[in-house]
C-alpha cells in the first residue's frame, strides 16, 4: 500500500448573491463568482443555464439570416445578440436578456433603446424563465413582434402586435413547412431555415 494522500472530493462553494434586491445600476456593477450569463427579474439576479448545441445552433443561424437581410434593406435596423432590456414595470431593477433582438436605434449602453422584434429560444430547462420574459415583453411600447422557437422540434410561436396596441390571446403556430414572416422588418424565410444547422429531421432545405 502506498503512502499517496487520499483523494478528497473538492466541494464547489455556493453562489453568494446580494443581501438585498438589487438595481439595474447595481446589477451592471455586480461580479459573480464562476461568471456566466445572468438577467435581473425584480431586482434578483437570475442565473441563465448554458445553451444547448440546438438553441445556440438556432441563435446564431437566426442572427445571421436576419441580420443579412437587414443590411440587404439598408437602414439603421440591426440585430443584436443576447442584449439587455429593460421593461417599463419596475426599469430599475429588472434587465432581461432575450436570446435575440431588432432595434432600430443606435447602440447606447448596456440595454438597447426600443426594441422592435424580441425572439426566445424555448429549452426544456429555461422554459419557465422563457414564458416569464414573453409575458414582460408585451409591456415593452417599441415591440411589435415577439418570437419563440422550440429547440427540440422545428416549430416556433409568433405573437404580433394588433393596431390597437393589444397582444392576442394565443400566438401563431409555424411549423416547418410554414414560412416565418415578420412584417415589423419585412422578413420572410422558410422555418427550417433557422434550423439548417441542428440536424433535426424536419429541417427543410
Amino acid at each position: 500500500m502506498d503512502d499517496a494522500s487520499p483523494y478528497v472530493p473538492c466541494m464547489l462553494a455556493p453562489l453568494k448573491l446580494p443581501p438585498h434586491a438589487m438595481t439595474v445600476a447595481e446589477f451592471l456593477e455586480w461580479n459573480p463568482d464562476g461568471g456566466g450569463v445572468w438577467q435581473l427579474r425584480d431586482g434578483e439576479p437570475e442565473m441563465m443555464a448554458p445553451a444547448s448545441d440546438a438553441h445556440g445552433s438556432i441563435q446564431s443561424e437566426l442572427g445571421r439570416l436576419i441580420g443579412n437581410h437587414l443590411l440587404a434593406s439598408g437602414g439603421p435596423c440591426r440585430v443584436v445578440t443576447a442584449p439587455g432590456v429593460v421593461p417599463p414595470v419596475r426599469p430599475d431593477h429588472t434587465m432581461l436578456v432575450p436570446d435575440l433582438a431588432v432595434t432600430c436605434t443606435p447602440p447606447a449602453g448596456h440595454a438597447i433603446a426600443e426594441p422592435l422584434v424580441l425572439i426566445e429560444i424555448l429549452s426544456p430547462s429555461n422554459a419557465a424563465k422563457t414564458r416569464a420574459n414573453v409575458a414582460a415583453y408585451k409591456t415593452i411600447p417599441s415591440v411589435m413582434e415577439i418570437l419563440v422557437l422550440n429547440s427540440t422540434r422545428v416549430l416556433a410561436e409568433l405573437l404580433r402586435r394588433a393596431s390597437d396596441g393589444s397582444w392576442p390571446l394565443q400566438p401563431d403556430y409555424i411549423e416547418a413547412r410554414n414560412d416565418l414572416r415578420l412584417p415589423s422588418i419585412g422578413f420572410a424565410v422558410p422555418l427550417g431555415h433557422a434550423y439548417r444547422t441542428t440536424g433535426l429531421s424536419q429541417v427543410a432545405n
